[in-house]
């Protein structure tokens, strides 16, 4: 399952604080990255979002966790749509044909 891992810098964290904290996880062994299909900065800074595949829940919790000292983190599971057939099956239960 894809899943949408939105953060926000807690108040006072700093660029540098982060930075420290990616370099000690990933040097410890325990940034995981296996399951990130992309990392997303939203601009201005403090903010953004990962799109992780996992197959357990619990595995995104984990991986997040480390964190949640320097940032709060909003977790959301992705179910995929394909547009061009939901717009198919919307004028067929509304009864207009295309």
């Amino acid at each position: 399952m894809l899943y949408y891992c939105a953060y926000t810098w807690n108040p006072g964290t700093t660029r540098e604080q982060v930075g420290r904290h990616l370099i000690e996880e990933a040097d410890a062994g325990r940034l995981r990255l296996e399951g990130v299909r992309g990392s997303y900065g939203l601009v201005g800074g403090g903010a953004g979002f990962l799109l992780v595949e996992a197959d357990d829940p619990t595995e995104v919790n984990r991986a997040l966790t480390p964190s949640m000292h320097l940032m709060r983190w909003g977790v959301r599971a992705l179910i995929p749509f394909d547009l061009a057939k939901d717009v198919e099956t919307f004028r067929q239960e509304l009864g207009q044909g295309g």
